[in-house]
C-alpha cells in the first residue's frame, strides 16, 4: 500500500510537469533530435503507444523500466530506412542480460548515416571538392530492476556524438522510468518515463575556424557555436490485455498461464515534449501465442492533419503506423525464440519510414 502511494505521487508530479511542457515558444530550440526517433520495429509499429508494456531492449526508447521483461538474454538488430528515398538510415544493435533474480542490464548502439554529401564553400558553391559523411552515434547503458511482481523501475545513461569530418558535438542524457502491473494475469499496465535529460551540447572543431587577411596580415578566426538543449520529454502510458475466447473461469485465473492463445492489447501514451508539440499515441496489437503479431497505431499532435510547417505540424511522422512480427519460439521455453519484426510509419509529405528487425531471446 505504501509503495502504491509513492507511485501515485510520482504520477501526479509527472502530470503536473506535463501541464507546463510543450511550450510553443521553445519549439525548435533543442538539438540531438535523433534521440526522438524510435528505431525498434515492434514498438514503432504501434507508434510508440506501448510505452507501458514494451519489454527488453525495445524499452530503451520508451520506458527503460521495461528492460526487465526478458527471461535471460536478448539480442536485437534493426535497420531503419528513414523517409524512403532520402538516403538516411539508422542501424541499431542492443543486448540485454539478466543479472540475478530481479535485475537486467542492457547495452545499445545507434548509428545514423546520411550518405555522402558534396563539399561546398562560399568560393565553390557548386562543390567538386570531394564529399563528407555526417554521422550520429549514441550508446546507451541501462539497468532495470523488478522490485516486486507489480513494480518495475529502471534508469539509463546515453552518450551522444554528432560529427562531420571537422566539427563534432558530444553530450550525455539520462533516462528514468517506472512501471506498475496489476489485474488478473497482469493485464493492466501503467508506466511513466522521463527521457533525454542532460546538459547542453555544443559544436567544436577545426571546421569552425577560418583564415582571414586583415591589413596584409593573416589571422585565424575561431567562430563560437551556440550551445543547444537536449530534447527532454515525458511519457505517460497505459495498456490493457483482452483475451479472446476465454471462459469466465479462465479469465479469473491469476497464474502464469495465459487464459487464451488469442490476445488483443490496447495501449495509449501521452508524450509531453519540452521543445516540441505534445503528442497523443494510440495503438492496438493482436497476437496468437508466440507465433504471430500484427499491430497498428496513430500518432497525433496539435494541428496533426494540417500541412507540415507554416504554423501547422512540426513532426513529419505524425499519422498512422503499422507493423507485424513472425516468431519461431523455442520448444519448452516461454517467450524465448527468434523473430522477424517490421514496421512502417507514414510521413506526409515525405516518404514513409521502414524498420526491419531481428530479435533473439534465450
Amino acid at each position: 500500500m505504501k509503495m502504491t502511494k509513492h507511485i501515485l505521487s510520482i504520477a501526479l508530479a509527472s502530470m503536473c510537469f506535463a501541464g507546463f511542457a510543450g511550450n510553443k515558444e521553445r519549439i525548435g530550440q533543442a538539438g540531438a533530435n535523433e534521440l526522438l526517433i524510435n528505431p525498434w520495429a515492434r514498438s514503432s509499429g504501434m507508434g510508440g503507444a506501448n510505452s507501458a508494456f514494451a519489454s527488453g531492449v525495445e524499452a530503451f526508447n520508451l520506458n527503460i523500466s521495461g528492460l526487465t521483461g526478458i527471461g535471460k538474454t536478448e539480442f536485437n538488430f534493426t535497420n531503419v530506412q528513414l523517409f524512403s528515398g532520402s538516403g538516411i538510415s539508422i542501424n541499431s544493435f542492443a543486448l540485454a542480460q539478466r543479472v540475478g533474480e530481479q535485475g537486467v542490464i542492457g547495452l545499445g548502439f545507434n548509428a545514423m548515416s546520411f550518405g555522402e554529401i558534396g563539399i561546398t564553400t562560399t568560393a565553390n558553391p557548386d562543390g567538386g571538392q570531394g564529399t563528407f559523411r555526417p554521422q550520429y552515434l549514441n550508446m546507451t547503458i541501462g539497468y532495470g530492476h523488478a522490485f516486486s511482481n507489480s513494480i518495475h523501475g529502471g534508469g539509463a545513461i546515453r552518450v551522444v556524438n554528432e560529427a562531420i569530418n571537422n566539427v563534432s558535438a558530444n553530450g550525455m542524457a539520462l533516462d528514468a522510468g517506472i512501471r506498475y502491473v496489476t489485474g488478473d494475469n497482469d493485464r493492466i499496465k501503467f508506466g511513466i518515463a522521463l527521457r533525454n535529460v542532460g546538459p547542453k551540447m555544443k559544436y567544436e572543431g577545426d571546421g569552425l575556424s577560418q583564415v582571414v587577411i586583415l591589413q596584409d596580415g593573416e589571422f585565424t578566426l575561431n567562430q563560437r557555436a551556440e550551445s543547444f538543449e537536449m530534447p527532454a520529454l515525458l511519457n505517460i502510458g497505459a495498456a490493457y490485455d483482452i483475451y479472446l475466447l476465454a471462459t469466465p473461469a479462465e479469465e479469473a485465473e491469476e497464474d502464469a498461464k495465459a487464459p487464451s492463445d488469442y490476445k488483443i492489447t490496447v495501449a495509449g501514451t501521452f508524450t509531453s515534449n519540452s521543445f516540441s508539440q505534445d503528442q497523443l499515441r494510440g495503438g492496438v496489437e493482436f497476437g496468437y501465442k508466440n507465433y504471430v503479431a500484427v499491430r497498428g497505431g496513430l500518432v497525433y499532435e496539435a494541428k496533426g492533419f494540417s500541412a507540415l510547417g507554416n504554423g501547422g505540424r512540426v513532426n513529419a511522422n505524425t499519422g498512422p503506423t503499422v507493423g507485424m512480427s513472425l516468431m519461431l519460439p523455442f520448444k519448452g521455453k516461454a517467450e524465448s525464440g527468434f523473430s522477424f519484426d517490421y514496421s512502417y510509419r507514414f510521413a506526409n509529405p515525405l516518404g514513409g519510414t521502414h524498420s526491419f528487425g531481428l530479435r533473439l531471446r534465450i
